[in-house]
């Protein structure tokens, strides 16, 4: 039976069907050894780096104060990422690459640019002012954007809106942000023991409420745009290369920009870092909160319009769109599930959802003509993951819709204008 409307197909590529062995770098356990390799490489020499800066005293103490805005800035991203969470290994990954790699990046390259800078013009405190202003913010934007990049290109399955480009940067610029807090304050710690400074009017406090207090969403901001830039890729069609190269530009400009107006502040006067912090910097997280926020909203909206034809063909229950568009409603599925059945069936209604959301989203780009050419493979085998957690999923879906709003007077008059079928008992396989 027809699940969706029918969408262009895409004739045979010359040696479909041919058998082929991958040569050894193309198979996957050696991409993933590399890479983690890579990462681990990168870690302990950004370990020593900072280590040989700070002393092993100063290190400790910027450790335990860097990590502190870490776990709510995961946690928030985390939230925003609900409606359809990415896998945890993309997260881990960005993270990672922006504690390490791009840490490393940064470092080598802006001390590198700076002296250069200084030996060039003999003027070290002008190489001090336009490394921070020019350099950094192009070197530092860059190398957290590769770990965006990455994902978008090797993990394009999971990379298919604005959300996922958000989440992405911002988990990596939360790792770059953590590596560089800690080098920030362990050589603040370190400049209080040779002055003797304690307490409250210690550099160490002071390099803490600005950093830490005051501005923990900074780095993640700048890299947010350019996430933005390579999120609204994602949506274009596969044949418009030109947006899909010029928008994550574009992006990525707009973060270098905003990161050299901010790390510049210091330079407008007595007050002028607070003034680009109060007139600048707030509200460009707020507007950014906001964006993110609708753009989550929205993507709950296109659950709820997509999956109802899924309920004609037989593939979902008539409750199931309204349920799986309401991120309450899913919880208490979820918590249906894990009281009466435990935590694997918690897991299996959880895997349910995030399977029947990337449905949705997948029709959606086959409406609108975005479709890639593997849209019918993804299509069934999303539809045969459904299908498999049904007997776990649909009661707990049913009664989390049933609990989140008042219950017709009988059930199979099918709610929400979604026709009543005896679902429990079809089969589109047979069909």
């Amino acid at each position: 039976m027809a699940t969706s409307p029918p969408f262009p197909t895409y004739p045979p590529r010359p040696g479909d069907g041919v058998l082929r062995h991958p040569h050894w770098w193309q198979r996957r356990w050696v991409r993933y050894g590399a890479l983690s390799s890579l990462l681990a490489l990168s870690g302990l020499v950004i370990l020593a780096l900072v280590r040989r800066q700070t002393g092993t005293e100063g290190f400790l103490v910027g450790l335990g104060l860097a990590v502190l805005p870490v776990p709510w800035l995961i946690a928030a991203f985390r939230w925003l990422d609900r409606v359809q969470p990415g896998p945890w290994r993309n997260l881990v990954f960005s993270f990672a690459w922006g504690a390490c790699a791009a840490a490393l990046i940064a470092i080598v390259a802006n001390s590198f640019a700076t002296k250069w800078i200084a030996t060039s013009t003999a003027d070290p405190a002008s190489a001090d002012t336009l490394g921070a202003t020019v350099i950094a913010p192009i070197v530092e934007e860059s190398a957290k954007a590769a770990a965006v990049l990455l994902v978008f290109l090797f993990r394009r399955r999971d990379f298919t809106g604005i959300v996922d480009g958000v989440v992405i940067a911002g988990i990596t610029a939360t790792g770059f942000a953590f590596t560089e807090n800690i080098l920030y304050l362990g050589t603040a710690f370190g400049t209080d023991q040779l002055t003797g400074d304690r307490g409250i009017a210690s550099v160490t406090a002071a390099t803490f409420f600005v950093r830490i207090v005051m501005s923990p969403f900074a780095h993640p901001l700048f890299t947010v745009l350019t996430g933005i830039g390579f999120g609204i890729a994602a949506l274009s069609a596969e044949r418009q290369h030109l947006r899909r190269i010029l928008l994550p530009l574009c992006g990525l400009l707009l973060a270098m920009g905003m990161h050299a107006f901010w790390n510049g502040s210091s330079t407008f006067g007595e007050y002028g870092f607070f003034a680009v912090y109060g007139a600048f910097m707030v509200p460009a997280f707020a507007l950014l909160t906001w964006l993110a926020i609708w753009t989550r909203q929205r993507e709950l909206r296109t659950v709820r319009a997509e999956l109802p034809a899924y309920v004609l063909a037989g593939w979902l229950g008539p409750a199931e769109p309204f349920a799986l568009g309401s991120m309450r409603a899913r919880r208490m599925a979820r918590d249906y599930a894990r009281h009466h059945h435990g935590r694997p069936a918690a897991r299996e209604v959880a895997r349910y959802e995030a399977c029947a959301t990337a449905l949705a989203f997948l029709r959606h780009r086959g409406r609108a003509g975005k479709a890639g050419p593997d849209f019918v493979v993804r299509e069934q085998e999303l539809l045969d993951e459904l299908w498999k957690r049904r007997h776990v999923a649909r009661p707990a879906l049913e009664y989390a819709s049933r609990a989140s709003v008042p219950a017709p007077a009988h059930w199979g008059a099918a709610p929400y204008g979604y026709p009543a079928m005896p679902y429990a008992a079809y089969n589109p396989y047979r069909t």
